[in-house]
């Protein structure tokens, strides 16, 4: 194998070899586990022969078990998880089971046979997550993702009164690019110059929006425009991100164990991630104390950082922002921590699912501190105006102030070009 190819980049390779090179989609259903096992070792040396590759007796091994576990682990859930128009599976028992389809949920005529079946299913998929987490009734939830990014919730009895409950949202693997969101009109063309000028010029931006309305895809996406040569530090709890640059270091928060000892959380990650060279730090999710290390470390130097907060709209994730930064007990009053919010944050980016099923970045909003009114404004330099709807569709447009924003300095620093007269 090629020197610079460590085993999580040869699975990934080989899981795309089964997929394009041959008839796996078509046999793999119809195979047992010894069978799908011998299918899968001739593809990879199929593969490391086609590429010129060399793999070792024990790579291979670990690469059979994997991808087989992986793919035997899934059970009845297995067709669920491969249909492409299927955002999230949400099962509540074993015997109902819900899908996401474009937006609206539907009861999937997929059951298990009892809840010890569905039971064993999880245990299954979580091993073949390659996770080590457990989930049992002494530790009955747990957050885990699968080997193609897909998250995973899982919470067991007796949390749950109706036996296993299991969340799977789905990893987007077809959206990659900016042009991919512009295709399903999640915002429009000056919006993206906007945002990819955002991250080249390291403006520091929150992701806004409800569960499941795409914030981690947009971040995924935006991400890719941040310049390569930059040493990127990511902390989550459950890892999503999808980074395609080469300096990338992964962290991940730990749980406290079955004596309530040991947690790491985010905001531990955060503070030593600051000992560690960042050009940037993505938080998966900020929802406690460690928004005022964020803050003050943006305030400090550490431009560029982007992160993600629920909110139900740019007032409410700044009104969450200063929630959060008081939940640190810190002395200061609502209005210094409001102003150090605006002096830190350059962007929050708001994004809402329709009831039409769609996705849109709906606002992209400015907040600025103005020292003579001293007072935090949040004005909006794109918002989405609706301007009709039916049924099954949501017809409007989006609005731009042109206005340059109290960021733009930002951009003449970093010699970001925007087209001419995109601002006045």
């Amino acid at each position: 194998m090629e020197p610079e190819l460590n085993q999580q980049d040869f699975k990934s390779k080989v899981h795309q070899y089964l997929l394009k090179k041959t008839d796996f989609l078509k046999v793999k259903d119809t195979l047992n586990e010894d069978q799908l096992r011998v299918f899968v070792d001739k593809a990879i040396m199929d593969m490391c022969r086609g590429q010129d590759m060399i793999v070792t007796t024990e790579q291979r091994i670990t690469l059979i078990r994997e991808l087989v576990s992986a793919v035997m682990s899934l059970g009845p859930l297995r067709p669920l998880i491969e249909d492409k128009t299927v955002s999230e599976v949400m099962i509540n028992g074993f015997n109902a089971i819900y899908t996401q389809r474009h937006g609206h949920i539907e009861l999937s005529n997929v059951k298990f046979n009892d809840n010890n079946h569905l039971l064993h299913t999880i245990q299954k998929i979580l091993a073949a997550s390659g996770s080590n987490k457990r989930v049992d009734e002494s530790s009955p939830y747990v957050d885990f993702s699968l080997p193609d990014g897909s998250r995973v919730n899982v919470i067991l009895p007796p949390c749950s009164t109706i036996g296993p409950i299991v969340t799977i949202r789905k990893f987007s693997s077809d959206i990659s690019t900016i042009d991919d969101l512009l295709v399903r009109g999640m915002l429009d063309k000056k919006m993206a110059t906007l945002l990819i000028a955002s991250m080249k010029a390291k403006l520091n931006v929150v992701f806004c929006g409800a569960t499941g309305t795409g914030k981690t895809t947009v971040l995924n996406v935006l991400s890719r425009h941040i310049p390569d040569h930059e040493r990127i530090i990511t902390i989550e709890d459950t890892p999503e991100l999808r980074l395609m640059q080469k300096h990338v270091v992964t962290l991940q928060s730990k749980p406290a164990n079955i004596e309530g000892k040991g947690s790491i959380s985010i905001r531990d990650l955060f503070v030593n991630s600051l000992r560690m060279r960042p050009d940037r730090i993505i938080i998966g999710e900020v929802r406690g104390e460690e928004m005022l290390d964020l803050i003050q470390s943006i305030s400090s130097g550490h431009s560029g950082s982007l992160a993600i907060v629920h909110g139900d709209s740019p007032e409410d994730c700044f009104s969450r922002m200063v929630t959060m930064t008081l939940m640190t007990g810190i002395r200061l009053s609502t209005e210094e921590i409001k102003r150090q919010i605006a002096n830190a944050i350059d962007l929050i980016v708001y994004i809402e699912l329709f009831q039409d099923g769609k996705r849109r970045i709906t606002n992209i909003t400015d907040i600025h501190y103005a020292e003579d009114k001293d007072k935090v404004t949040l004005t909006d330099i794109f918002r989405f105006v609706e301007e009709s709807r039916t049924e099954k569709d949501i017809i409007g447009h989006w609005e731009m102030n042109s206005r340059r924003p109290e960021f733009y300095h930002k951009f003449v620093k970093r010699s970001i070009q925007l087209p001419d007269g995109f601002f006045v």
